[in-house]
């Protein structure tokens, strides 16, 4: 199975990031960089799962 990520789904990626690590800095309120760096991780790779998840179910 091919998977085309095309500039909207990268449009996507980011806002679902930027979003899930501003939840995730309310609810955590880490004061490390290293707390900060871990919840940027994580916030991206949900949001890269989320559009790939997506684009499997639409595609």
């Amino acid at each position: 199975m091919r998977i085309h990520l095309h500039s909207a789904h990268v449009v996507v990626v980011i806002a679902i990031a930027l979003f899930s690590a501003l939840m995730l800095a309310v609810r955590f309120q880490t004061t490390s960089w290293r707390g900060i760096a871990f919840q940027a991780l994580i916030a991206n790779l949900g949001a890269i799962a989320a559009v790939v998840a997506f684009e499997m179910v639409t595609g």
